[in-house]
């Protein structure tokens, strides 16, 4: 009897240990059984949790997730329990590339306790998605401060020679490495080929009031996080979400880029009906004349908002310029500008205004640019030169995008920030730069290989233009179309290096807008979506991408260095439909300042349109329904 007393007690401890997560090793897989993890538990701070990662072919082998915390030195931890949860649901965008969301994932939360003196326990949250794999930490102690020295987590991938397309700030120039030549800390998302059916891209989700993660190699096949500097709290610390988004492709890659809006909070904005996306023109001359001209274009190009940029209240990088009020920048322009008279104006003519505002005045003048701004009739704000990488910075910047959203305006911040996801918690934030844009004169390739690596974070200002001589030297018009689409910005600046200029004072002179037929194509173009397809892309040669909106589709291919022939299957039209296809290319032959051809047929989801693409170049089609 004594025995079996001794063998039961036995029996339900090893019970108790079992059901409290106590296993050294733990399984994890997405809903659909094609992302797979195994896990293994540490006991320093360093590596709590080590696992491999597979897609059915080997990606991650022994990747660690781990930290160092000053508070908590080397004290051991142990498991002290593991919890599961699986979700199965879809969402819907406020503004997006795609109006529904779907969201599957199965989740482990393991749960670390100290094991020495300090109370202290350590949360591992780790999820299988079917577009990849993430994980966040929440550190809790019952002392008065916490300092996060550093994360400890690493990349170790299972090809010998992964290459990355790597940059080392937001706006840099993007070229393929292989991960041990990294020199430096890069960029996320952080896009590598493991193989020749396999991509993956590195990222950060969900950074609101943390410092800023980069990447550094540490070998020949290894990566670990970087963070921009030490992490403060009280008793409480949690991380953003760190992600490996999972392809087999580049357009896989590219298509799976959600993932990044589902590791973010649901919207907080009850009210959105005053967020809306739309066609950008920037307002120059900071002039009332010339302001009443660019309002009276827009509304003629079904162009939502005009923007003042930089130089309406003052020199935008004085530490004491004034954005409460208007005084021009002589450097900029030479006024007058009854800011007023032009809000009113555009209103008559459904033009909205969005107001630039360098980092200088705002942080010195938020709580009073933003219901002064509000009761002017401002529609937006176009943030300058912000502040990225510390934690500080990073909390009143999210901080910024959430009082905007109380005085109703809608926000595109510019420079080094790049996106998160916190455009689904807070969708007035509908655009930023963050990219090597048109300001930069990028070739057609380079904006090729931004779409599978930058683009995968989320919207971004590229500021495209279209008149001025740079576009020939980037590639071409039609090209510059192409990006229309494929470069995703809820906020879409047209023109940007051009101004409209009435027949009557038209000198000819380089970035004069001009009534060219393809003008037809940006007056009809949405800048938020239904549904997105990535048809087909290469990391630098090509890409085509086709994006619905109230039935019409819009195509939009560009073409890298080499001439190449397409044939496209118009399987992604939808079904028992006929469309009239407007489709736009290049002709040198044409006696037009732009060269586009229009042209026009009928087609259906079984027609098949082929095409000659030369260098540096592209095709742009809009498909209207017929029936």
């Amino acid at each position: 009897m004594q025995k079996f007393f001794v063998f039961f007690l036995m029996w339900i401890s090893l019970v108790l240990f079992s059901e409290q997560g106590f296993s050294q090793s733990r399984n994890l897989a997405s809903p659909d059984g094609r992302i797979r993890l195994r896990f293994s538990t540490g006991r320093q701070l360093n590596a709590l949790l080590s696992y491999d990662l597979s897609t059915g072919q080997p990606v991650l082998q022994k990747a660690t997730i781990g930290v160092a915390v000053r508070e908590l030195g080397d004290a051991p931890f142990a498991l002290a329990g593991v919890k599961t949860k699986k979700v199965s649901r879809s969402w819907t965008t406020v503004v997006g590339e795609r109006k529904s969301i779907p969201e599957n994932y199965n989740e482990l939360q393991f749960s670390f306790r100290a094991t020495g003196r300090s109370n202290a326990s350590v949360v591992i949250v780790c999820r299988a998605y079917n577009e990849g794999f993430a994980f966040r930490y929440t550190i809790r102690t019952n002392a008065d401060s916490l300092h996060l020295q550093k994360e400890e987590s690493t990349f170790p991938l299972c090809a010998s020679d992964a290459t990355a397309w790597v940059s080392n700030f937001a706006q840099a120039k993007l070229v393929q490495k292989k991960i041990g030549d990294l020199a430096e800390a890069v960029e996320r998302p952080l896009t590598i080929r493991t193989s020749s059916q396999q991509l993956i891209a590195l990222g950060e989700a969900a950074l609101t009031d943390f410092a800023r993660m980069k990447f550094r190699s540490t070998g020949t096949n290894t990566l670990q996080t970087q963070l921009y500097e030490e992490v403060k709290g009280k008793q409480t610390l949690a991380s953003p979400w760190r992600y490996v988004l999972c392809a087999a492709s580049p357009a896989d890659l590219l298509e799976k880029n959600y993932l990044l809006l589902n590791l973010n909070e649901p919207a907080r904005v009850r009210n959105t009906s005053w967020i809306q996306p739309g066609t950008v023109l920037r307002e120059a001359t900071l002039t009332t004349a010339g302001s009443f001209a660019s309002i009276d274009f827009a509304a003629a190009h079904h162009i939502r908002y005009i923007c003042f940029d930089a130089g309406w209240y003052g020199k935008e990088d004085s530490d004491t310029a004034d954005a409460t009020r208007v005084s021009i920048d002589p450097a900029r322009g030479k006024g007058p500008l009854d800011l007023q008279k032009v809000i009113a104006y555009g209103k008559q003519k459904g033009v909205g205004v969005i107001l630039y505002v360098n980092r200088r005045a705002l942080e010195r003048q938020l709580d009073t640019l933003l219901p002064l701004y509000q009761s002017w009739g401002v529609k937006g704000l176009k943030f300058g030169f912000v502040q990225v990488g510390s934690q500080h910075w990073t909390t009143w910047l999210h901080e910024a995008v959430r009082k905007a959203a109380e005085h109703q305006l809608v926000v595109d911040i510019h420079d080094e920030y790049r996106p998160t996801g916190f455009q689904r918690t807070y969708p007035n934030l509908l655009t930023q730069e963050g990219i090597r844009g048109d300001e930069e004169s990028p070739f057609v390739e380079h904006s090729i290989t931004t779409l599978f690596t930058r683009m995968i974070a989320g919207p971004a200002d590229n500021t495209i233009c279209y008149f001025t001589n740079r576009v020939n030297k980037m590639g071409s018009h039609v090209a510059q179309m192409a990006k229309s689409v494929c470069l995703f910005s809820p906020l879409q600046f047209l023109f940007w290096y051009d101004r409209p200029v009435p027949d009557s004072v038209r000198s000819g002179k380089e970035g004069e807008i001009q009534e060219v037929p393809e003008m037809s194509w940006f007056n009809s173009l949405p800048t938020s979506w239904e549904e997105t397809k990535v048809l087909e892309g290469d990391m630098e040669a090509f890409a085509t991408i086709a994006r619905k909106k109230n039935g019409t589709w819009f195509l939009g291919s560009l073409n890298g260095q080499k001439q190449r022939s397409v044939s496209w299957p118009l399987t992604f039209l939808d079904k028992n439909k006929t469309y009239l296809a407007t489709i736009y290319t290049d002709d040198p032959g044409l006696k037009t300042p732009t060269q586009v051809r229009v042209s026009t047929q009928r087609v259906t989801r079984d027609s098949v349109l082929a095409f000659s693409i030369g260098a540096r170049n592209g095709v742009a089609i809009r498909f209207t329904p017929r029936d």
